[in-house]
């Protein structure tokens, strides 16, 4: 038996609780016993998170006290797995710099439709067509093997990154006559992350349950939880 710890809460924008609940029965078939907080004070529990061989964050914005961070990380370093999606890990704690130095990425934006397209205050606004394309070179990861690249109908992410992940998936932002990018650009979509003795996973798509629910998105989810864990 492993033990997970789902973290969450937040902004309610990103239904952490709906969110969560769709891996918790996946996470205890596949063989764990799961403990779920509301709190980032599970964090500051050394013992416990000694024991625990997989992080699950579903936390987005907000705020991460010292004691907090220094407890996740501590964890990460010593084995214990940290995974999530969307910004539940990638638009958690902004104002954290070791936390960003951990994850390995940062949400930037999420770029809209044209102007004319949009509805005032609509979340719908955000929603873009657009793929996620599994990197060749890594499309024997056994998180995304067998994965051909697909497309959703969500927020797109634009994240700032650093050299040191291993990205398996990505995605690309065109350039647009009302934007003010003049050339494509493409930003990771899927990768992990080796920390210490740890193991670090993020996928950017996620913004609500039904984008989870995508039979593509769930799978790369479900096994990125597999492999992150201890």
């Amino acid at each position: 038996m492993r033990n997970a710890l789902v973290v969450r809460g937040g902004w309610d924008g990103h239904a952490p609780v709906e969110s969560t609940e769709l891996f918790i029965p996946f996470l205890r078939e596949a063989g764990f016993d799961v403990r779920v907080s509301d709190s980032l004070d599970a964090y500051t529990d050394a013992a416990a998170m000694a024991g625990t061989d997989l992080v699950v964050q579903c936390w987005t914005m907000g705020e991460i006290g010292a004691e907090q961070l220094a407890g996740l990380a501590a964890a990460v370093r010593a084995g214990t797995g940290f995974a999530g999606w969307h910004g539940g890990i990638v638009d958690a704690f902004r104002a954290s710099s070791d936390y960003l130095h951990l994850v390995g990425g940062q949400f930037a934006t999420h770029p809209s439709r044209p102007a004319g397209e949009c509805v005032p205050g609509a979340q719908e606004n955000h929603y873009l067509r657009h793929r996620i394309e599994i990197v060749p070179e890594r499309a024997g990861h056994p998180i995304v093997a067998g994965l051909a690249d697909f497309e959703l109908e969500t927020e797109q992410y634009w994240v700032l990154t650093d050299g040191y992940s291993d990205v398996l998936a990505t995605t690309t932002h065109p350039a647009r006559p009302d934007q003010p990018w003049h050339r494509p650009v493409r930003c990771p979509a899927v990768w992990t992350r080796e920390w210490g003795a740890g193991r670090v996973f993020v996928a950017t798509p996620g913004h609500q349950p039904d984008v989870l629910a995508d039979a593509n998105v769930r799978t790369i989810v479900e096994r990125g939880l597999l492999w992150a864990s201890r």
